[in-house]
Formats: structure tokens, C-alpha cells, sequence
């Protein structure tokens, strides 16, 4: 069905239940290039159509144009320069192009760094050559310190109003051990947003107007919002604006939230829409109040799973494609440990979820289809769904 039906019926105000469900198939990609450990694909606005795969292992690579090809050209090893205690969730882990990298050549990094262990964030530029970033030009923005080596996140984006987001974890271990999140005198828990254009009082950026902490003196003026565990996949709808990012969970909840400034996301006090199971017992056992602080408003997310559908959400983008209309205005994301793929569909106007679309749900949960590490869309906007163990799969339609 197509999207004026959608709208259709949801002015009438009658369930999305009632539109065709998609049906819909996962097809190898680039099934002659290799590769490993994919984590991004991005495209930049230059009018190239080419598609930037990154590999959490150091490696950026030009996927070819057509789709036999194994021809694949790798614009930029970052292997040297990164550095990784446990390869499992450091690395290389994300990349995005400057919204006038037509003009400047700009783009933009995020991987681990040791000695101290970091999050850093750099610019480069490329070469002469277009197909080639160059590693001389590395301009380092900022540097996140990480207690352990898990929890990065490591996620970037700009948004349409041409700021860089930076979505940070809470820096590691289990339980919200270090309790950064909530704090607003640390970068970890949080999603930043600064000016690679400008620079404040020194800064290698700028910070922007509107940063809803920018004026309090304990707090970072970078923060844009906080109380997250470690978002992985996320986007701003190109229709709407909405800012859709998924939080990964520690005991029973995955989440996925609309994050709007100054929002505070709950975490270590919640997981999902529920209060942490394990908190209590484990600030006693640090000698500490367990109790919530009386004053503590957060932001549940807009759609939550237990650990019968997965362990590890991650997420993916608005779909505003045209192959797969039942699709339209849907979130297309997965779980990284079970393999399924859903389709959430948020009523911006009601602010509630009307449909979630279960795409794929693997018969082997030790061996599905695809364990996704990214969803993104290609050229056309249509979906392309990372498999972390080496491959790359389109959905595709089945009618």
C-alpha cells in the first residue's frame, strides 16, 4: 500500500495494522568485495553516488558501482592509528562527511585511541585524489576519556541544522559502574553536538547556540542530551527531523529513543521504561543511597524489547525510500545477538508507536541471517543491513 494510503488512514484515525505488512527478503551485496567487520556506510552529498563502507577493523573502502565488481578501493587505513585493547567494541566506528564535502573535502572520525584510552574524534581531508583520504591532515576535535573498552558508542552525525553529533557510552563494565551518565561534568553517557565550522574560547570547534547546558559552569556546554548506556544506530528522519537513536541494554531492555535537547534518558536509574533491576543492591554495596533523586525527570524511550527478541539492539534509519512503501516513514533496525529485523512505525502527531513490523526472524537464532551491526540506506534510500561477521545484504521486496 501506498503512502497516501497510509496517511489516509491514519486521518481517519484507524490502525496501521490495517495496511499490508511488508514482505520482504534479505539479499547478498557485494558479494565478490571483501569484508570485514563492516560498522557504517555513508554516503557523501557531492553528487558521486559513492558508497563509503567503514571496517571496525581500520579501513574505509569506495564499495564499487557495480555490484559484481570486486574492485572495491580502500580510501583511507586507519589501522596504524587507532588503538585497541579488545577488538570486540574498539576500533574504528564511525565516519561522516561534511555537509559541504563537495566543497571542503571535510570528514570525520571516530575510533579508539590507548595510553590513556580515549573516543577521539578527528577531521581529515582528502587528498588530491578524491578516492583518497589523507591521514596527514588529521585535526583531533575532541577525546573522550574511556574507564574500559566497551561502551564507545562512537556514532556520528550531522543534523539539519549542520551541527556534528557525537553519541558517547558510559564509558564501560556493567551496571553503570562508573555512574557518568548522569553527570553532567563528564562527555560519557551522552550525545554531544558542537560547530566543526567555528571555535570557542580556544576549542578545536565551536559550541552552538541553543547547547542547553552552555551556560551552566559545572557542566559540559557540549552536551546535548544524556542518561545513555551505549547508543548504537541512529538517525534524523530527512521528512520529519526526528532524531531516532537505539541504546543498548544490560539486563532485560533494548531501547529506542527520540532525542530532543536537554532530554535525559535514564540511565543507570532506568533500563527501557522500567527502573534498573540491579541498582539498588549495587549501591549498597558501594555504600550509597540507591534512592532516585527527587527532582529526576527522564525521557522513556518510544519503544522497547526484552531479551525474549535480543540481546544487543541496533539501529538503523527512517525509511524514505519508494521500492517498499509499506515501509515509508518506518525505523528500520535489528538485534546484533538474535539476527531479527523490525520495522517501527512513530505517529509524530499522536507521539506513540502504531506499527513494529518484524522483517526478519531468523529459524536458527545460533546462526541467522544477518547479525546486524549497522542498518543504512544506500543511494536511493534503500536499506543496506551490515552483517558483522563479513557481509552485506539488501532488503528487498518480495512482491
Amino acid at each position: 500500500m501506498h503512502r497516501h494510503a497510509t496517511i489516509l488512514l491514519l486521518s481517519l484515525g484507524l490502525p496501521l495494522s490495517l495496511l499490508a505488512l511488508p514482505e520482504i527478503k534479505l539479499v547478498p551485496a557485494y558479494k565478490h568485495v571483501e569484508v570485514e567487520r563492516p560498522v557504517s556506510v555513508q554516503i557523501p552529498d557531492d553528487g558521486t553516488g559513492r558508497h563509503f563502507l567503514v571496517e571496525q577493523t581500520g579501513k574505509i573502502k569506495i564499495l564499487p558501482s557495480q555490484p559484481d565488481s570486486s574492485e572495491a578501493i580502500v580510501f583511507m587505513d586507519m589501522t596504524d592509528a587507532i588503538g585497541v585493547e579488545k577488538d570486540f567494541e574498539e576500533g574504528l566506528l564511525g565516519l561522516v562527511f561534511h555537509p559541504k564535502f563537495k566543497e571542503n573535502g571535510k570528514f570525520y572520525l571516530a575510533f579508539s585511541r590507548q595510553g590513556p584510552k580515549r573516543l577521539t574524534v578527528a577531521e581529515y581531508t582528502v587528498s588530491d585524489n578524491s578516492n583518497q583520504g589523507d591521514p596527514g591532515t588529521e585535526r583531533v576535535l575532541l577525546e573522550v576519556q574511556q574507564p574500559e573498552w566497551n561502551h564507545n558508542s562512537g556514532n556520528l552525525m550531522f543534523g539539519p541544522d549542520g551541527m556534528l553529533y557525537i553519541c558517547v557510552g558510559d564509558g564501560g563494565m556493567k551496571n553503570g559502574v562508573f555512574m557518568l551518565s548522569q553527570k553532567l561534568t563528564r562527555w560519557n553517557g551522552k550525545v554531544l553536538r558542537i560547530d566543526v565550522d567555528s571555535r570557542t574560547d580556544g576549542l578545536e570547534y565551536g559550541i552552538p547556540d541553543g547547547n542547553p547546558f552552555a551556560d551552566d559552569p559545572v557542566a559540559c556546554p557540549e552536551i546535548w542530551a544524556y542518561g545513555l548506556r551505549n547508543p548504537w544506530g541512529g538517525a534524523f528522519d530527512t521528512e520529519t527531523g526526528l532524531f531516532y537513536l537505539a541504546d543498548v541494554g544490560q539486563n532485560l531492555w533494548e531501547e529506542i529513543n527520540i532525542i530532543e535537547r536537554g532530554g535525559n534518558y535514564g540511565w543507570d536509574y532506568r533500563e527501557g521504561t522500567q527502573r534498573f533491576a540491579t541498582r539498588d543492591g549495587f549501591m549498597e554495596w558501594l555504600g550509597k543511597k540507591p534512592n532516585e533523586p527527587k527532582n529526576l525527570k527522564v525521557i522513556d524511550p518510544i519503544h522497547e524489547y526484552s531479551r525474549a527478541d535480543g540481546l544487543s539492539i541496533t539501529g538503523g534509519y527512517v525509511y524514505r525510500g519508494s521500492k517498499i512503501p509499506e515501509l515509508d516513514g518506518h525505523f528500520i533496525y535489528g538485534d546484533w545477538k538474535f539476527g531479527n529485523i523490525w520495522a517501527l512505525n512513530y505517529d509524530t502527531a499522536k507521539k506513540q508507536v502504531t506499527a513494529d513490523h518484524h522483517l526478519d526472524k531468523p529459524d536458527d537464532l545460533k546462526n541467522p541471517t544477518a547479525q546486524p551491526s549497522g542498518i543504512y540506506p544506500d543511494v536511493d534510500g534503500e536499506p543496506l543491513v551490515l552483517d558483522w561477521r563479513g557481509a552485506i545484504f539488501r532488503i528487498e521486496s518480495t512482491k
